[in-house]
């Protein structure tokens, strides 16, 4: 059976955490031997529709969406959804347009859950990210990993990748995948390959936050930085 490197967590200019281009993302995924990418830009899917119109066979619409109570990975995302939701009508806006539905960093204290708040979406998420490569502790991903464990709920990764250096240092060798359903099945079998990025990378979306707050980079693009 065929399988695929993928990246399930990263960034573009579209989050305004990030600078790297649609266009370098793809690159860069293709350079480092990645097989599907997972764009999924903080409430917002230009960035990932920018990609995919470059290289279809790659690139997966994805987002990560901030609710009140923490954000949510999705994977397949038709339509763009707003941050500011509760969880409960997040996640029942992606069901509604069958997308498979993740929680990021889960255990990050930084950029976590309530655990109240956890329990009471689990019924109804796919799975859990249980290694994310910008965790600054490697026992936030080794919670979620075990909690994840004891729950009987898959686990993603993901390079959480705001920089091209980044891109995948966390990804998942699985059968190949098309749509959620078969992505849930493929994750039975995923295989695991992760190592955490230096702490030193969250100075790079710091710097990204100030240029874009200066004017230094507009933000979102404009088509002329698209093109460059």
């Amino acid at each position: 059976m065929k399988t695929i490197r993928t990246e399930f967590h990263c960034h573009t200019i579209y989050s305004k955490d990030s600078l790297v281009k649609p266009h370098h993302l793809v690159a860069a995924a293709r350079r480092k031997g990645l097989e599907r990418l997972v764009i999924t830009d903080h409430n917002c899917i230009g960035g990932a529709l920018e990609a995919q119109r470059l290289a279809p066979e790659l690139v997966i619409v994805g987002e990560e969406i901030l609710t009140t109570q923490g954000e949510l990975l999705a994977v397949f995302v038709q339509e763009e959804i707003p941050a500011g939701l509760t969880p409960l009508e997040a996640i029942r806006r992606l069901k509604e347009q069958g997308a498979f539905i993740g929680v990021s960093h889960p255990f990050d204290p930084m950029r976590g859950w309530k655990r109240e708040h956890l329990l009471e979406i689990l019924p109804h998420v796919d799975a859990l990210e249980v290694f994310n490569a910008r965790c600054l502790e490697m026992r936030f991903n080794d919670d979620a990993r075990a909690f994840a464990r004891e729950r009987g709920l898959p686990g993603l990764v993901g390079s959480d990748a705001h920089t091209l250096r980044e891109l995948g240092r966390a990804t998942l060798t699985l059968p190949a995948f098309w749509d959620a359903e078969s992505l849930r099945q493929a994750l039975v079998s995923a295989v695991e390959r992760v190592r955490l990025s230096s702490p030193l990378v969250h100075l790079a979306s710091r710097w990204a936050v100030f240029a874009k707050k200066r004017g230094l980079v507009a933000w979102p693009p404009n088509k002329e930085q698209r093109k460059a």
